[in-house]
C-alpha cells in the first residue's frame, strides 16, 4: 500500500560508501583494505525505515532524497557485518532488482555507529518477541503443573470434631491427647538436641 505508515528507527546525516574487494576465504572484512578511506565512492544520508513488511536500510541523497541503494534487513540473515579493525565501518549487502552487491560503509563518529547498532539490535529484539509470544495464563506449564498428568482430587487432612492424634517419642510416655502433646513438646524443646537457628542479622 502506498499510504502505509513508515517509522524512522535511525538517521545519519552523512555516511561514506566504499567499493570493497571480495572477502578472503574464512576471514572477515577489514576497512584498511578498502584503499584510501578519505576518498569514498559516495556520500549521503542513511536511514533505517520500518514498515509492516519489514525494515530497510536506505542510502539516499542528503539534498534531493534520491535513492542510491537499499538493503532489506532480515534478523535471520542480517545484511550488515562489522569489520574486524574498526567500530566505525561496516559491510552492507544491498539489492537492486534481485541483484546483490556488497559495499563498505563508514561513519564519521563512533557515536553514530553505536546508535546504528543499537537501532538494529532493538528491532531484532522486537522481531524475536513477536515470533515467540509469551504463553497464556491457562497454560499448565506456567502454573507449575505437569502438562501430561492431570491434577488429582485434593485431600482433606484437617481434624474432625472430637478427633485427636498422638506421636510416639522413644523413651517418653505416649501423650494421650493433643493437649498433652503440645505440653510435652513445649517443655522439651530446649532439650531435644535440635539447635535453634539465630535470627537474621539486622541491616546496618
Amino acid at each position: 500500500m502506498d499510504d502505509e505508515i513508515e517509522s524512522i528507527l535511525y538517521i545519519a546525516r552523512e555516511v561514506s560508501v566504499y567499493k570493497i574487494p571480495p572477502m578472503k576465504a574464512n576471514e572477515g572484512h577489514r576497512a584498511n583494505e578498502w584503499g584510501d578511506l578519505s576518498q569514498p565512492l559516495w556520500k549521503g544520508r542513511l536511514r533505517i525505515m520500518e514498515r509492516s513488511s519489514g525494515v530497510n536500510i536506505v542510502f539516499e541523497d542528503s539534498q534531493t532524497g534520491a535513492l542510491f541503494a537499499s538493503a532489506a534487513y532480515d534478523p535471520k540473515k542480517p545484511c550488515v557485518d562489522a569489520v574486524l579493525d574498526s567500530s566505525r565501518y561496516f559491510v552492507v549487502r544491498v539489492e537492486d532488482g534481485g541483484r546483490k552487491a556488497y559495499i563498505g560503509m563508514g561513519f564519521a563518529e563512533r557515536s553514530e555507529s553505536f546508535d546504528f547498532n543499537v537501532a538494529l539490535q532493538d528491532y531484532t529484539k522486537r522481531w524475536k518477541a513477536a515470533q515467540n509470544p509469551p504463553s497464556s495464563e491457562s497454560d499448565p506449564v506456567t502454573q507449575g503443573e505437569s502438562p501430561h498428568i492431570p491434577p488429582g482430587p485434593k485431600k482433606d487432612y484437617s481434624l474432625k470434631d472430637g478427633q485427636t492424634f498422638s506421636i510416639s517419642i522413644p523413651g517418653r510416655n505416649k501423650p494421650s491427647s493433643t493437649s498433652q502433646l503440645l505440653n510435652s513438646s513445649s517443655s522439651t524443646s530446649t532439650s531435644s538436641g535440635i539447635p535453634l537457628l539465630p535470627p537474621p542479622p539486622k541491616r546496618g
